[in-house]
């Protein structure tokens, strides 16, 4: 590549990341900023499919539990925005207690719609469980975790209905969910609609409407603050999880709102807020 393709590589990347730039993201910067780089090993921009948008991080701890468990986090966003490289610090902050984390890119709206990126999610775990062996990790303990529509996500991977299927869905032992919008009509709401087909029914979507009995324990963690996604979300999925003789555990979590509920768990700041003791003390019940 000469100096003009490298300049013009340059110019489309910083236009992509101002196309791409929303306020929050100064914070998980200054969160990334001061998160320890040390304790894991980062594999970045693994492909587990043709997209652009199929790519994922991988943070493999230096002091793995004996269980080897894989916590996959998926990011919010709205469906619209969001990248793996602002995650440094949820990586950073489970690693270091022995969990191996993978991060995943996703397809993003308006362009790509419901179910897109939950396929892309099914899609991702079943190339994780595919490679393991090369990526140096183990699928035989998954967590899945997500937060605000990444927590929509990871709930639509298990439950709603699709032609793909998770391959190592036996092996998923919890969900946590995030301050996640599980049960909402998105018809005429600014921040979702776009990310959905308007002619369908929230009814024909959500995850609520589709849970079914199986073994994997469910964590919902509300953030006592949220003034974004409204709680009737957790209670709603919550009643339809014990009604289907699952497992479910809410958990408020003080002194948050919809972003800080995340941006706690960054090792930085996390000794203040209670949400990476409360995951931690729940991640102990299921291992």
């Amino acid at each position: 590549m000469n100096l003009i393709e490298q300049l013009q590589s340059k110019i489309q990347q910083a236009r992509t990341l101002y196309k791409e730039f929303r306020l929050y993201d100064l914070g998980s910067f200054a969160l990334n900023r001061f998160t320890p780089k040390d304790g894991f090993e980062q594999v970045l921009n693994v492909r587990y499919g043709l997209k652009p948008r199929h790519r994922l991080d991988i943070y493999r701890s230096t002091k793995r539990l004996a269980h080897r468990p894989l916590i996959v986090f998926v990011h919010g966003g709205a469906w619209q925005h969001g990248n793996k490289r602002d995650y440094l610090f949820v990586g950073e902050a489970f690693t270091k207690e022995g969990y191996d984390v993978a991060v995943i890119n996703y397809q993003l709206a308006p362009k790509n719609i419901f179910p897109s990126y939950v396929d892309d999610l099914t899609q991702a775990l079943n190339y994780l469980h595919q490679n393991q062996e090369k990526l140096e990790i183990s699928t035989e303990n998954i967590v899945l975790m997500g937060h605000s529509a990444g927590a929509f996500n990871v709930m639509s991977a298990v439950y709603h209905p699709k032609p793909n299927t998770i391959q190592c869905l036996g092996n998923i032992k919890a969900i946590f969910g995030l301050a996640g919008p599980y049960h909402f009509d998105y018809k005429g709401d600014p921040l979702a609609e776009d990310a959905f087909d308007q002619s369908i029914s929230y009814k024909e979507v959500m995850p609520y409407y589709f849970v079914n009995q199986n073994h994997i324990k469910h964590y919902l963690l509300m953030a006592e603050n949220d003034q974004l996604v409204k709680k009737e979300n957790t209670f709603d999925l919550d009643q339809a999880l014990r009604q289907s003789g699952n497992h479910s555990h809410i958990a408020v979590i003080p002194k948050t709102g919809h972003i800080t509920i995340l941006a706690s768990l960054s090792s930085f700041v996390s000794h203040y807020f209670r949400t990476k003791r409360t995951i931690l003390h729940f991640l102990d019940e299921v291992f």
